[in-house]
């Protein structure tokens, strides 16, 4: 008789509970694996109070790890259509494309695309319909997050980061303007022309992070070195910095923000709206005589994670990319969510096809809604699949009214900003979790097991070795 013949009944019952436990855990998963369509389940739209005044396109950076993209969670462009269906997606991953980030309308109505690839950044300008590339340029230039196509399309502005020489010991992040007809750099300016080498990130790496550029007028362009917390204006002619708005290390002003736009009131006030990345928040600010003020603010931790761009539409709303909450939500000035869309993995750029590109919308002060303002109405859905309650809600909600609510929120928004990117693509939240609690459960019966018939597995390991 086989030596496990001789266990009490009551420990096939234990095993057998167990192995239930496990199946039923597992159970979400195969329904997850069933019911997953594969080309729009994690496409979903959220709050739907009105429609939007025209298609939204979305760049999304996609997932990356070590010079590796995923093809299962690719950089890709998607179209949204006024009531938040999809009206197409272009994939990234088959042209090669790493990430995506910047996206811009042009006046004839096909896209300005940037996509870092293996050695450089590619640019290129796009026939939506089509899917086809007008025409492209390869830049030699690493991890570059903005080119705009400035001065009737001929010439290329591009913000320049990660570019640290080594023969000659100098950080050459710039911004340069390239002239297409010359097939030439025309104009550049070195950012350390102005900044010491102790402002900012690492000098022999990701010095400045400038990932924003805009020209605002002839001669004039803003520039975002994200790592100083600051935005400044250059005058191309003179070289000097003419306006600055923030500090190195004052975070309380910005902190490592992205994508500011230049706007001015009718007054002719000029105005920066800016997406306050590591606070979390959108901010306006209005500049009178040498002081900013600061005249609007827009969410919190609690409903934003780390938003990268903010649009000013002309209806007086704003449309905002809140990239680690993988959504693209446009609110009116008030904090309220009127129309909501979820798109992962890491959105980074939206624009609202017809509006112009960037912020072509009045400011707050000329709408008279300045003040501080809280997000509300947002369907709060899980990024990855569109249906069940984000993980950061849940939690909340679950412990509203005690001391731990606040806490079990931030790991609440930190799961719902990594699962995303760790989880298969056809499994849900939920699903995920289940899927854990079974994989441990599993290792603690093996463990078990191993523990419990150590005595059985002793003899019998040594009556087979003789």
């Amino acid at each position: 008789m086989d030596w496990t013949d001789r266990l009490p009944p009551r420990d096939w019952l234990t095993r057998g509970v167990v192995l239930l436990l496990v199946v039923a855990l597992l159970t979400p998963s195969v329904v997850s694996a069933i019911t997953y369509d594969r080309e729009a389940s994690n496409l979903k739209p959220g709050t739907i109070e009105q429609p939007a005044n025209g298609t939204t396109i979305i760049s999304v950076q996609g997932y990356h790890f070590q010079g590796q993209g995923n093809k299962k969670k690719p950089a890709r462009l998607v179209a949204v259509g006024p009531k938040g269906g999809v009206k197409w997606v272009y994939n990234g991953s088959k042209e090669g494309a790493t990430w995506f980030y910047d996206v811009d309308p042009l006046p004839n109505g096909n896209l300005l695309v940037v996509s870092t690839q293996r050695g450089g950044t590619l640019v290129y300008e796009m026939n939506p319909k089509t899917k086809e590339k007008v025409w492209k340029k390869f830049l030699p230039i690493h991890d570059t997050h903005d080119i705009d196509l400035i001065n009737n399309g001929t010439q290329l502005l591009v913000g320049n980061m990660r570019n640290y020489n080594e023969t000659t010991g100098k950080n050459d992040d710039r911004v340069y303007v390239y002239d297409l007809e010359k097939d030439e750099i025309v104009w550049q300016w070195h950012l350390r022309n102005y900044y010491e080498k102790s402002a900012g990130g690492d000098y022999t790496n990701d010095w400045s992070h400038l990932n924003n550029v805009q020209k605002i007028a002839d001669g004039k362009y803003a520039l975002d070195p994200r790592n100083m917390d600051e935005v400044i204006i250059v005058d191309r002619n003179t070289g000097e910095v003419t306006t600055k708005l923030g500090e190195d290390d004052n975070l309380d002003i910005l902190n490592q923000q992205h994508n500011p736009d230049y706007l001015e009131s009718e007054s002719g006030k000029p105005t920066f709206l800016v997406a306050d990345s590591e606070n979390n928040r959108i901010v306006e600010y209005e500049k009178n005589g040498e002081d900013w003020k600061r005249t609007w603010e827009l969410g919190s931790t609690d409903t934003l994670n780390w938003p990268r761009d903010a649009d000013r539409l002309p209806n007086g709303n704003t449309l905002v990319v809140d990239s680690s909450d993988h959504r693209v939500i446009e609110v009116t000035p008030e904090g309220e969510i009127v129309w909501e869309f979820y798109s992962p993995w890491l959105p980074y750029d939206a624009e609202r096809i017809g509006t112009g590109d960037e912020s072509n919308g009045p400011t707050i002060a000329d709408q008279d809604a300045q003040g501080k303002y809280a997000i509300t109405g947002s369907a709060n859905l899980d990024p990855g699949t569109g249906k069940s309650l984000r993980m950061s809600v849940f939690l909340s909600n679950a412990f509203a009214g005690t001391s731990m609510q606040d806490t079990m929120r931030h790991y609440g928004a930190r799961w719902d900003q990594v699962t995303p990117f760790i989880r298969p693509v056809w499994m849900n939240e939920y699903a995920f979790i289940a899927a854990i609690f079974a994989l441990l459960l599993l290792i603690f019966w093996l463990v078990g097991e191993l523990v419990y018939q150590r005595r059985r597995i002793y003899d019998g390991v040594k009556y087979r070795l003789g």
